[in-house]
């Protein structure tokens, strides 16, 4: 079964073998028309239908980006085109039987890297262990994503800051119309993501055009809380002009830049940035007050929208030790409380409460922290853990008003990935990014051996695979051989590391401690 035809035209692929099963696999299929040209900065068009049958044999372009630096270990170049970067990849067990759950995977990076080639993200092992058709799909970023032009280029723009995510949804309407052709139930459709990828599957969870084309979501580190104030958007875009060699008078010249002028703003502003603060500086994000995201995400969820939905959200244990870790100061000892103050500050912690911190951080490891542990620890709940916390809290607090959609509220599930990676000497623990190799079942694929070294355990990769496929199946992802109760009042969270057991509220005291200082808004 290499050759399909599907409502949008007939497509040509290629088989493999994955862990003994078959798989179908269809790569770079055009979900939506050219981004570039009379496109750029506009939202996504469908793809027009073709007759002829397309070869999709090999990866589609990723979106335009700057190289990363430095590259992770076994990382490979990025093919990277404006004019045909919006495609998906699909893999898929056969065509045959009942219609199996879909899975989409949106790739993460900082909204500024990444494409759904890279090795890490190949579903063909997921999908034949699973049983499941899988899809990953590329969007556009950086600049070309995100960049707020509605006050500068006027009717037409309002939404350019919310590119990304409007490309999200059309492939979503591509796969719901498509992938009936690939063995897939088009009403079983789970969006899954880590990163970035799961801060922009919370904002769709915000969003209302997303209402209906997915019944579940996993979100791997993931905030729903990653977005500006138009106002905050129109200063990077003045400050993106400026480093384009433009102004107002001169915005409209963004349409017709070549590409690469803009990717070289864009690092510069990446610098500019990355010198005024910790932890990953994050230029573009999704625009609030817009036509498609009316209301912080958070506030929808509050209020109802896509309560249905079922959730999975979680956490790696360190997932700020690569902002530590990676970036030595240059010399003498760190003021690593200082900070960490900082950090805190700049997640709304008021500096007379940020005290309090270290205090809750301490009841928690039954020591004090040491310096680097607690600028780590800062970094993961202000920018991962807590968001994490608050969009679990909207869930409930939803659920509690009878804010739900019909047929009643979505389950919730929630995690804390807690295995060490062995690099480093053990200084990165569980690593931003570590759980990606256990999802896709890649522990032994040179992207990840820098940080697995050869030594993650298999049963911790089946059993998150597993899981993870059965809530795509289910809305459920308890298995034969794990018990994954609700998150419910006792916030029964699975911690998945060398040992697999049930914790109810784990850390909690820095959940409380948030909680003190950033209540959620009452409805």
């Amino acid at each position: 079964m290499t050759r399909l035809s599907t409502p949008s035209g007939p497509v040509h692929g290629s088989s493999l073998e994955a862990d003994g099963t078959t798989v179908h696999r269809f790569l770079g299929i055009p979900y939506a028309a050219p981004p570039s040209g009379a496109h750029r900065f506009r939202p996504p068009v469908p793809v027009p239908p073709w007759t002829e049958a397309l070869d999709c044999t090999a990866p589609g372009s990723a979106a335009p980006q700057n190289p990363e630096s430095p590259a992770p270990p076994g990382a490979r170049p990025r093919t990277w085109s404006e004019e045909g970067c919006l495609n998906l990849n699909i893999w898929t067990p056969g065509t045959d039987g009942p219609a199996r759950p879909v899975m989409v995977w949106v790739h993460g990076g900082a909204y500024l890297l990444g494409a759904n080639s890279d090795g890490m993200y190949d579903g063909a092992r997921l999908a034949a262990a699973a049983g499941v058709v899988l899809v990953s799909i590329n969007y556009r970023l950086g600049a070309l994503g995100f960049l707020h032009l509605a006050d500068l280029l006027g009717a037409g723009y309002e939404d350019s800051g919310n590119l990304a995510l409007l490309d999200q949804l059309e492939a979503l309407r591509w796969v719901r119309r498509n992938i009936g052709a690939f063995g897939g139930d088009p009403d079983n459709v789970t969006v899954f993501g880590e990163s970035a990828g799961a801060a922009a599957i919370g904002t769709l969870l915000g969003m209302p055009a997303s209402d209906g084309l997915f019944r579940r979501a996993i979100m791997q580190s993931g905030t729903a809380e990653r977005y500006r104030r138009p106002e905050d958007s129109a200063r990077i875009s003045a400050g993106f002009l400026g480093l384009c060699g433009l102004d107002e008078s001169t915005a409209k010249e963004l349409l017709t830049l070549p590409v690469e002028r803009l990717l070289e703003a864009q690092a510069a502003l990446e610098r500019r940035l990355a010198a005024e603060t910790f932890a990953v500086p994050l230029p573009f994000q999704p625009t609030v007050g817009t036509p498609s995201l009316p209301v912080p995400p958070l506030d929808s969820v509050r209020a109802g929208l896509n309560s249905g939905v079922d959730l999975l959200i979680g956490t790696n244990l360190n997932e700020g030790s690569f902002a530590v870790e990676m970036r030595p100061p240059a010399a003498g000892d760190p003021d690593y409380p200082g900070r960490a103050a900082a950090v805190l500050a700049g997640a709304g912690v008021p500096s007379a409460q940020a005290s309090g911190y270290p205090q809750a951080l301490a009841r928690v490891l039954f020591r004090e922290p040491a310096g680097k542990e607690l600028l780590e620890a800062a970094i993961a709940d202000t920018v991962y853990r807590q968001p994490s916390n608050r969009l679990l809290a909207a869930r409930q607090l939803a659920a509690e008003d009878g804010s739900t959609a019909q047929g009643g509220a979505g389950k919730t599930f929630a995690y804390l990935f807690t295995w060490r990676s062995p690099a480093m000497g053990g200084k990165l623990g569980a690593c931003h990014a570590l759980d990606i190799p256990f999802v896709f079942r890649h522990l032994d694929a040179p992207e990840a051996a820098f940080l697995t070294r050869g030594k993650a355990p298999e049963a911790l990769g089946y059993a998150m695979s597993g899981a993870w496929a059965a809530f795509a199946g289910t809305g459920n992802p308890a298995t034969a051989g794990l018990e994954w109760p609700e998150y419910g009042e006792a916030r029964s969270t699975l911690v998945l590391g060398d040992e697999i057991r049930l914790e109810d509220d784990p850390r909690r005291e820095l959940r409380e401690f948030f909680e003190a200082v950033r209540p959620l808004p009452a409805r």
